[in-house]
């Protein structure tokens, strides 16, 4: 429960919410009630970050039609319900950049077969862009990026990182991870191009990079840069820990501020998976923040406070993220000082 700094913001401890869609905004992008209810009760919980679910940085770049996103000023200053909530709860507000790629225009996960269900173009849906034209599973055919579609995923992350600090976060986080469109291009699973982007791992780089050096360029230099980063594909011939480490040290250089550790996700494929393992991905953790320097925060399986603890106290991580714990428990980072009335809100004193 100690604090950390990074750059200019203080994170009053190191027990933070990992972002998790809600597929709950209108088809305008805008965060809802929904939104405002359920991140609020995770600051009130004393989470110290709590970071907004995967938002679109432009409507092509959705995942459903129910995702937030953040590519107007509208959005942005709809988005200061959320921020300035969390932020006088005494937490950290952030949120989570992202571009879909070959994984979007799909139905919400309680809809038909979920994230296995395409949505044309003629029911609602978009065209999608990704580096080679592969599919992911049942959805619709990806086009392959041109030059001019990775210039404009550029500008729309750059864009998202200047509405995001209008918005009032004072952390983004760029979604590199978990089979959308930046982690499309650093697999060779799914990255099968033979020009500049395609290739050896220094090619597979150079359009993540390119927009982690833009959004580090575009959000303000005294706020923190996170990016959400896989240590392995888990299937053969994919992303290995070493080129992992790699892409790691090259984020470093750009200016990110702290790695957030998973892996897998990338193909539809049960094999693909992590092993249901506590703490599956703090060994991966500890092996980037030793080759990269840069602070590091594993999410995944994280299941309880004593692991939470275990983790930052044997100096492997400097924070953790947690996800469908806190989904089933708001208060879960208040567990271990049930009867503080420093640490509750005055509101609740009576039931200490």
């Amino acid at each position: 429960m100690t604090p950390l700094q990074l750059r200019g913001t203080t994170f009053p401890n190191r027990v933070w919410m990992s972002p998790m869609a809600q597929y709950a905004a209108g088809t305008d992008g805008m965060p809802t009630d929904w939104h405002v209810v359920h991140y609020g009760a995770r600051a009130v919980g004393g989470a110290g970050l709590i970071v907004v679910e995967s938002t679109a940085v432009g409507p092509s770049h959705r995942t459903t039609a129910a995702d937030l996103g953040i590519w107007t000023e509208e959005q942005a200053l709809a988005h200061r319900r959320l921020t300035s909530f969390i932020a006088d709860q005494g937490s950290v507000p952030g949120i989570q950049l992202l571009a879909a790629g070959r994984k979007g225009s799909h139905q919400r996960p309680w809809v038909g077969e979920g994230q296995n269900s395409p949505v044309s173009v003629a029911d609602g849906g978009w065209e999608l862009i990704a580096p080679s034209p592969i599919p992911f599973g049942d959805l619709t055919p990806p086009r392959e990026a041109g030059l001019a579609d990775l210039d404009e995923v550029v500008a729309a992350f750059a864009h998202a990182a200047r509405m995001s600090d209008l918005a009032g976060y004072e952390v983004v986080e760029i979604h590199a991870s978990h089979g959308y469109l930046l982690h499309q291009f650093l697999s060779p699973l799914a990255n099968r191009r033979t020009d500049e982007h395609g290739g050896s791992l220094q090619n597979r780089m150079r359009f993540p990079l390119r927009v982690a050096r833009a959004v580090r360029e575009a959000f303000p230099a005294h706020k923190p840069v996170f990016v959400r980063i896989t240590a392995t594909d888990w299937v053969e011939g994919g992303i290995t820990l070493e080129e992992a480490a790699t892409f790691a040290k090259e984020l470093a250089a750009v200016g990110v501020d702290l790695l957030d550790v998973t892996s897998g996700v990338l193909v539809r494929d049960l094999q693909a998976r992590p092993p249901a393992r506590n703490g599956v991905n703090v060994g991966f953790a500890s092996a980037l923040r030793e080759a990269s320097g840069l602070a590091v925060a594993p999410v995944g399986q994280i299941v309880d406070l004593q692991l939470a603890h275990d983790v930052i106290d044997a100096g492997t991580a400097d924070a953790v993220l947690v996800g469908r714990p806190l989904l089933r428990d708001p208060y879960l980072a208040l567990r271990n000082r049930p009867s503080d009335p420093a640490a509750w809100p005055a509101q609740y004193h009576r039931a200490l």
